[in-house]
């Protein structure tokens, strides 16, 4: 360590602290955290290391600094964000990029020397008066080489308690490790801050919020924010890093569920599933009757013939917006009794009860939220009327809360992945569920195919198209491409690789209703539990294979206890050549307009699907039933 680093340290830290510190023998943790005491210029610095005591501290200092505030059930606090911190700011998030890196026009960039000085400058003396909480943590289960270890630097005692909530501890990883310096490095500040409702303090400067993502020496920088997904670091914003760091290494990232699925005979059934925002990705994976082992964000690397998948995280930071004792019994169980919950942005009651949009029962008609003081009619100064809460409140929770949790998420191994999903809103295209013929199909159909319509409750605007190749678009930090490419590789040459999936769960009939119960998704993960393990046949279709009638008319008995009708199923599972055909240009039409080191593969296999449903609409018309193609099978027919 330099003179100048050891002399910043010895400054600035307790003789606890420093001895802390010092247990990690490793010279770049030392020298990182003294460049950003001088820089940030801190009143205090806390090492925290893991202890039960340091979580206690964090929460306690999260009330007292009033970035948090009690709530009626024990172990429950509120957190606001400013009324225009409310969303990751995709503006201002931006990669500090070198020619090297190979980032086109559809990213955000800017020079790396240019953003370096630009967050340096707003970083200096950002932290005067403050306490600079340090937190080393891990991406990932422990002593695993799936394993990132993390090192945060934040003046937010609301960022550490969250992250100490979502994230292993790490601070005994980087003592095992010692020197070795492949770390992830995050660096935040709140900046100036202002009273808000409940006395509560919100970041002020809005308009200097940055957001700033250093590939090269793999730093994420955040300030004059509070709102998580700009701030809590180890989630969307490493993702980016370990993105890139696993297409160079040969292993994915991916914004994905992991759960197990219970088959006959006591099997447990791992999948992973890949779905955009408000598309069923965290109904499907906290089904109750079913195991959770992520609702977020994994690592899938290929271990002795195999795809192993982990949790990064250990929480959730969720939206909770729509969640009721109906629809999400866990979620609800876990969010109403005494448990360690944050809640953001959400209306805290006169009696210290919360109200979210879409919670059981009438809404209040006052109450504190973002804004301040609400009251129903309530104007922002745009004129717009302040819901009670916002669309995009949060909950953050530990997992091992739920009910459903899987026993194995800490396994330093990971969980064997034997099923992949994705899953889109599709009103008039896909089916409800679909099995790819192999990997390659899998990844290009399903996965590098993937739209979901808007909804106007949401964006105002229904049903236009959005692109997003494996629900990942906007946390790619490689090529889409290579990023295609490299899914398409990790598959091949495994002896028996996953099966991929397509769900749907928003098919819509000619009268604008959905075609499937709220409940069906329990049948379809059934279905594609039995067909990992080919215990029930099925339909080989022009785009896929989907279910017999008599497979699911079973399973919606045992499963739902629901008669499931012929009538239904034919509505459900008709291929719809004409949507189907419009659906393969759009899709061309991206990648050959927008993605220019598209791999080949990628147009040929479309292409040939393409002249499946040409060939299948040429003897049956545009709207085919599946019991044309069964009677095909049947009678050993190949139409292609």
């Amino acid at each position: 360590m330099s003179y100048e680093a050891y002399t910043i340290l010895r400054d600035n830290l307790t003789e606890e602290h420093y001895n802390r510190l010092m247990k990690i023998k490793n010279e770049n943790v030392h020298r990182f955290i003294a460049k950003y005491i001088k820089i940030c210029k801190p009143a205090e610095v806390y090492i925290c290391d893991d202890s039960e005591e340091d979580r206690r501290i964090v929460r306690e200092y999260a009330l007292t600094s009033r970035e948090e505030a009690k709530l009626k059930i024990e172990g429950h606090t509120v957190h606001f964000d400013n009324y225009y911190d409310q969303a990751r700011d995709k503006n201002h998030t931006k990669f500090l990029v070198t020619p090297e890196d190979g980032l086109g026009e559809e990213f955000n960039t800017i020079p790396r020397e240019e953003g370096l000085e630009e967050i340096h400058l707003i970083l200096n003396n950002i932290m005067k008066g403050k306490r600079m909480w340090v937190l080393f943590l891990t991406l990932g289960p422990l002593n695993s080489i799936f394993t990132i270890p993390c090192l945060q630097i934040t003046d937010s005692a609301y960022v550490a308690h969250s992250e100490q909530i979502l994230y292993r501890s790490g601070y005994g990883e980087f003592i095992r490790r010692g020197e070795e310096n492949r770390f992830f490095k995050f660096v935040h500040s709140q900046g100036e801050l202002e009273e808000a409702g409940l006395g509560l303090k919100v970041s002020k400067n809005i308009d200097q919020r940055r957001i700033y993502i250093d590939l090269k020496d793999e730093v994420i920088y955040s300030a004059n924010t509070q709102y998580g997904g700009n701030t809590i670091g180890l989630k969307k914003l490493a993702m980016r890093l370990a993105i890139r760091r696993a297409i160079k290494e040969g292993w994915l990232t991916e914004h994905m569920f992991i759960m197990g699925v219970n088959g006959p005979n006591g099997r447990v059934t791992y999948f992973t599933g890949a779905f955009p925002s408000m598309c069923g990705k965290t109904a499907t994976a906290m089904i109750p009757e079913e195991r959770v082992v992520g609702d977020d964000i994994a690592f899938l690397r290929r271990i002795n013939g195999e795809i192993r998948a982990v949790n990064v995280e250990k929480g959730m930071f969720g939206i909770i917006t729509g969640i009721n004792s109906t629809d999400d019994p866990i979620i609800w169980k876990a969010l109403t009794t005494p448990n360690e919950v944050i809640f953001s942005n959400v209306l805290v009651t006169d009696d210290r009860d919360v109200y979210w949009i879409g919670k059981n029962g009438e809404p209040p008609k006052k109450g504190v939220n973002h804004s301040g003081e609400w009251y129903l009619g309530k104007k922002d100064s745009d004129g717009s009327e302040i819901p009670p809460a916002h669309k995009n409140a949060r909950f953050t929770i530990e997992m091992k809360i739920l009910d459903n949790i899987d026993p194995r998420i800490d396994d330093p191994e990971g969980v064997k992945v034997e099923g992949i999903i994705y899953g889109g809103r599709d009103s008039d295209t896909w089916v409800p569920v679909e099995e790819a013929f192999d990997w390659v199909h899998g990844i290009i159909t399903k996965g590098a195919s993937l739209e979901s319509e808007t909804t106007a409750a949401i964006l105002g605007r229904e049903g236009v198209r959005e692109f997003n190749p494996m629900a990942n678009l906007d946390f790619l930090s490689v090529p889409i491409g290579e990023y295609i490419r490299r899914n398409i590789e990790f598959g091949r040459n495994l002896k028996n690789p996953p099966k991929i999936f397509a769900v749907n769960y928003f098919l819509k009939g000619i009268d604008g209703k959905y075609k499937t119960g709220v409940n069906d998704k329990k049948v379809y993960l059934k279905w594609m539990e039995l067909r990992v393990h080919n215990e029930v046949n099925a339909i080989k279709t022009p785009t896929g294979y989907v279910p017999f009638y008599d497979d699911l008319k079973k399973l919606f008995k045992t499963v739902l206890e629901k008669d499931y009708t012929i009538e239904d199923y034919v509505r459900q599972f008709s291929t719809r050549v004409t949507e189907h055909l419009q659906k393969i240009d759009r899709i061309i039409d991206i990648y050959s307009t927008r993605v220019p080191d598209t791999p080949p593969i990628v147009f040929k296999v479309l292409e040939e699907q393409k002249k499946r449903l040409l060939k299948a609409q040429d003897k049956f018309g545009p709207h085919i039933p599946p019991f044309i193609f069964s009677a095909l099978s049947k009678h050993g027919q190949e139409l292609f």
